[in-house]
């Protein structure tokens, strides 16, 4: 983990956003990671022998992951540019790509790039805790 600095950076994303960003993805990813453990996403075991299933008990769960998704999506979408170049530089600095000290730098190299941010972003499996990683990093704690 890495030493948190003291903060220098006045985040034009509010870190309020960036928790509520954090805490979607992971409630996405865990749903994700859920349905294919171990590569039997929708078997049922009877006997001891796996068979094919497909039940819609779970059509409310369903839906509630689906909307949260949709909603992590809109979060995103409409950040504006410095939001989302800051959000991409957090996320790194949480991967570890940069350090908290180069804060600016990874928002610079995140503008220049001109990343697709939801599309990029939500691409990224570990990304609730990656932007966790990042707030606590540059001396933004990430708890509420």
């Amino acid at each position: 983990m890495q030493k948190p600095v003291v903060q220098v950076w006045d985040l034009t994303i509010a870190p309020d956003t960036v928790r509520l960003i954090v805490e979607k993805a992971r409630t996405v990813s865990a749903a994700v990671n859920e349905d294919y453990d171990d590569g039997a996403e929708h078997e049922v075991e009877i006997d001891g022998e796996a068979h094919e299933g497909h039940h819609h008990d779970g059509l409310a769960e369903e839906e509630t992951e689906d909307q949260t998704e949709r909603e992590l999506r809109q979060i995103v979408r409409a950040l504006n540019v410095d939001e989302a170049a800051e959000l991409i530089a957090l996320t790194w600095i949480g991967r570890g790509d940069y350090e908290p000290a180069e804060f600016a730098d990874a928002v610079a190299e995140a503008r220049q790039r001109n990343y697709r941010p939801t599309r990029y972003l939500l691409g990224m499996p570990m990304l609730g805790d990656w932007l966790e990683e990042g707030l606590e990093a540059i001396g933004v704690s990430a708890a509420q």
